[in-house]
Formats: C-alpha cells, sequence, structure tokens
C-alpha cells in the first residue's frame, strides 16, 4: 500500500511538499480550515479533513489518525520547530517528518548551541549571558557599541534588539526580556557586538544522526522586518577556499548536534575582515531551500522523507556538486507602498514559467486571502548558468508573474534585485532597512505611471489609441490587441492607488491624457 504523509499545513509550503512527495510514490493527505476550502494546496491531497486552526496541535493529531497516516510533515509551519507537537505526533504512533525533540530543543537554546559550536572549533562573536542592565554595560566596555540583546529562545526576529549607545541599554533590555517571558516563556538573556556591515549566510544540511552532508551556502541578506525576501545558492561573496570552510564549519556544528533530518546552520560573515561567526541552527524545512535544490539537483524534501522514515541518508559528500547560480524571492500579499497586509478576492492568477523557472504558488483564482495566517502567497525562483543571467532571468519571471484582486509586494521586488547594491552582490543585512523608503517610492512612482496608462486607455477608447499607435506614436502597450484587457484592468489599479495617485492622474479624470 502507498505511504500515506499528513501535510500538516497549508499554502505554499503545503504545496512544496506535496509536489515531492507525489512524484516520490506516496500519497499526500492533509488538513484545511473553513477559511481554505478552495486553498490550491487541496488538489494535490488526495484526502483530507477540516481543523479548527492550522496551530492547533490536538485537532492535526487527531486528523493524522483519523486519515490513517503513517506520518506527519510540518511543511513550512511553526509547528516543524516545536518539540511538543513532535512529541504528540510520537506519542500516538505516528512518524514525525522533522529533526527529533531533543535536536530541536538544543538548537533552540542559542547559548548551548554556541557552546558547541566553541567546542567544535568553530568561530563565534563574544557573548556573555545578561540579568541585569549593568551586565550589558560591562560587556559594551569591553567591545564598544552597537551591541545586540537577544533571548535565548528567540526566533524569527522575536527577542532581538540592537543598543547603538549606553543611552539605548536600559530600554533595549527592558522590551527584550518582556518579549521573552511574553513570547517564549524564557527570560533568558544575553549580549553579542552588532556587526553594521555583516551578511547572512546559511549551509544548508542533512543527518540521520551518524552522517552528516552539506549541500553548500544560499546567502539570505536581503531581510525586511527579518523576513527573508531574497535568498541565492552560491553567496557571490565567498571565494571558492571561504565557501569550503564555512561548509566544513557546518558540518563540524552538524556532527556536535548529531543531527537528524534537513535543517541549516547559520554564520555572520564579515566582508571587510572575511572572517564567518556562527549564529544558529534552524532545524526545520524553510522556504529558503529551493534554490540549493536548483544549484545542486538533490530533492530535499525527499531526503527529508526518507530519513524519517527509514532512519539512513542515502547521500554521498562526494555526489554534492554545484551547478550554476539560483535566486529566489518570497512574494507576500501586501500593500507595496506601506507593507501592510493586503486581504481579498484573487481575481487572477497566472505563474511564470519558462526554461530555469520555479514557481510554488499559495493562491489561486478565486480564492480569498484573509490575512489571518502568513503574508506569503508564493515563492518563485529560477536557475541560469550565471549569476546575471539568472538575475535577467527573474526579473522576466515576475513581469510575468500576475496577480490581480490582492496587492502583492512583486513591484517592491523588481526594484530590489535591480539595485545596483544587488547587482553587485555587496548588499548586507541592513541594505533593504536602510532604503525602505527609497524602494517604496520607486514602487509609487512605478504604479503612478501604470496607473496614468491604464486611465488613458480607459478614457481614451480603443479606437483612439488604434489611431495613435497607427500614427507612429509612442506605444502605450506592445500588442493593441490587448488594449480590451487592459481597459478591464485599468480599474482594478486605479481602485487600488484611488487614494495613493498622484495629483497628474487625479487631474486626467475627465480629460484626455496623452500617453507618454
Amino acid at each position: 500500500m502507498t505511504t500515506k504523509i499528513m501535510i500538516a499545513g497549508c499554502g505554499v509550503g503545503a504545496v512544496r511538499v506535496a509536489k515531492s512527495l507525489v512524484e516520490s510514490g506516496y500519497a499526500p493527505v492533509g488538513v484545511y480550515t473553513r477559511d481554505d476550502e478552495n486553498s490550491p494546496h487541496r488538489k494535490y491531497l488526495v484526502e483530507d479533513v477540516e481543523v479548527p486552526d492550522y496551530l492547533d496541535v490536538e485537532s492535526l493529531v487527531e486528523a493524522a489518525v483519523e486519515i490513517g497516516a503513517e506520518a506527519v510533515h510540518p511543511a513550512y509551519s511553526f509547528l516543524g520547530d516545536d518539540p511538543d507537537f513532535a512529541r504528540e505526533v510520537a506519542r500516538r504512533g505516528v512518524i514525525f517528518i522533522g529533526s527529533p525533540p531533543s535536536i530541536v530543543e538544543l538548537a533552540s537554546d542559542k547559548t548551548a548551541v554556541k557552546i558547541l559550536a566553541e567546542k567544535a572549533a568553530v568561530p563565534t562573536l563574544p557573548w556573555r549571558e545578561v540579568s541585569r542592565v549593568e551586565d550589558i554595560y560591562e560587556f559594551a566596555s569591553v567591545h564598544g557599541y552597537p551591541v545586540v540583546v537577544k533571548a535565548m529562545m528567540g526566533s524569527g526576529g522575536r527577542g532581538c534588539r540592537v543598543a547603538w549607545s549606553e543611552s539605548d541599554v536600559e530600554r533595549v533590555f527592558e522590551a527584550v526580556r518582556k518579549e521573552a517571558k511574553s513570547v517564549f516563556r524564557d527570560s533568558r538573556l544575553y549580549v553579542e557586538p552588532y556587526l553594521e556591515s555583516a551578511k547572512y549566510i546559511e549551509v544548508q544540511v542533512l543527518g540521520d544522526g551518524d552522517s552528516v552532508v552539506h549541500l553548500y551556502e544560499r546567502e539570505i541578506s536581503a531581510q525586511l522586518k527579518w523576513r527573508k525576501l531574497v535568498k541565492e545558492a552560491p553567496s557571490p561573496t565567498l571565494s571558492q577556499s571561504e565557501r569550503e570552510k564555512l561548509a566544513e564549519y557546518a558540518l563540524s556544528v552538524a556532527r556536535q548536534l548529531r543531527f537528524k533530518g534537513v535543517g541549516s546552520i547559520r554564520f555572520l560573515f564579515d566582508p571587510k575582515k572575511r572572517e564567518a561567526y556562527f549564529s544558529e541552527v534552524k532545524t526545520s524545512l524553510k522556504p529558503e531551500h529551493t534554490v540549493t535544490e536548483m544549484t545542486t539537483g538533490v530533492d530535499i524534501v525527499r531526503k527529508q522523507v526518507e530519513i524519517a522514515l527509514y532512519g539512513v541518508l542515502d547521500l554521498k559528500q562526494s555526489s554534492v556538486e554545484l551547478h550554476g547560480h539560483s535566486i529566489g524571492v518570497s512574494i507576500s500579499a501586501e500593500n507595496p507602498l506601506t507593507g501592510e497586509a493586503s486581504r481579498g478576492v484573487v481575481v487572477k492568477c497566472r505563474e511564470p514559467s519558462g526554461l530555469g523557472v520555479r514557481a510554488d504558488l499559495g493562491i489561486a483564482e478565486n480564492y480569498r486571502v484573509t490575512g489571518k495566517r502568513e503574508l506569503l502567497v508564493a515563492e518563485i525562483a529560477v536557475w541560469a548558468p550565471t549569476r546575471l543571467l539568472a538575475i535577467s532571468r527573474l526579473k522576466r519571471a515576475l513581469d510575468d508573474f500576475v496577480v490581480e484582486g490582492v496587492a502583492t509586494n512583486t513591484q517592491l521586488l523588481k526594484h530590489l534585485i535591480s539595485s545596483e547594491e544587488f547587482t553587485s552582490g555587496a548588499y548586507t543585512l541592513r541594505f533593504l532597512e536602510e532604503k525602505e523608503s527609497y524602494f517604496r517610492e520607486l514602487v509609487r512612482e512605478s504604479l503612478e505611471l501604470q496607473s496614468a496608462t491604464l486611465v488613458a486607455l480607459l478614457e481614451l477608447g480603443v479606437n483612439s489609441v488604434k489611431k495613435l499607435y497607427e500614427k507612429g506614436a509612442e506605444r502605450v502597450v506592445s500588442d493593441v490587441r490587448r488594449i480590451s484587457g487592459l481597459k478591464r484592468s485599468a480599474w482594478y489599479y486605479y481602485t487600488l492607488l484611488k487614494h495613493e495617485i498622484s495629483t497628474r492622474v487625479r487631474k486626467s479624470r475627465g480629460s484626455h491624457l496623452k500617453p507618454k
């Protein structure tokens, strides 16, 4: 009989995992909520049951038992990093596809895993556990400012604040301690230097408890509010010798953990000193893994399932090779001008395709985006023989990606990957934080110009635009036959920007705006 594997999640992650399960000959089953009756992940499932919430551990485990699943995969859910969920799954006689609870707990304790890294002779930044404000003052007197105060059990950017000077210390300490206690139920904190021009690079690892292999590194420095918007493999920053050294560091940490499952060993890299410092371990499948799959040809989800079901990693380090370059982006349902969550019904959705393009979509036409869960609606990645061609291919893929009815950050991503900093590979962790307002303004200008063109089409009418086109005027659109379709879309863009549209566009109503 085909092994039933329940995907305990929805959206992009569930779609991604289901694809590998189908290709590998397993029977994907799953869950959905009342809001997600027409969610695209359901079309991949041979059977599913309704649950009240995707984070309701008891309901999820009951669903797995009811549906007769032999194993449970958490997809991209937070439950992948929850040892209690893994224990409950195992208690009911079902296999958990992920790292064992003991490894998850150890990796979650940031200082405990730093100590392991130091035992393995892997460099770390200076750090100190802090229980009072005075501890931070003393640390900074030796190592200087800025410093970053972190919760020992922090995750996803929560429980982390930067103190830029002595005047920030007390406020930062109280804020982090309060957040650590309320979110993680553990008020332990530590402090370390804050690297202002650091890059964030992680090495993908797979292990079965006895042996461990790496799939090289990927860079995840393009972050905004701790969300990883762009990832690329390999990192454009590292030399070959630095790449090999970082991989060895990652293997050393993984061996200390006796790592089992799939995960990533993360490092801060100082491009000035050319030094890497161990940061943390992630023990679950993350959206960033797709670019690594495209450069190594290894189906990471399939290996993850095999490790959990059969207990053995069937992959040798000598068989892992890097080929070409891959860049991926995370598409979120958000207002591109403000970053706020966008809600609504998807009235049109077209995914990109073509040579070297991969798309995992968590939305489809007629699907309602409620904004109740994560903003992620699509992961798009490309592969090419060179980085420059990969950038060009990604731009084309984002142009081909169409979503109407819900606003996305696609325009922001287009400007980001077209920037000089990204093209040169010189961007750092603070790149987007420092230039967010600049990119938002570029998005505003792009949308206003787009709106102006569409409103002009709406007002001029097809025949008038056709005459301008035939007279040799600068093209409004590349194909006159598309004008009717653009007219139908005009009101969507106009409504989206009706409160943000420029004076020039507002005055165009009732007049003939000549296209530029």
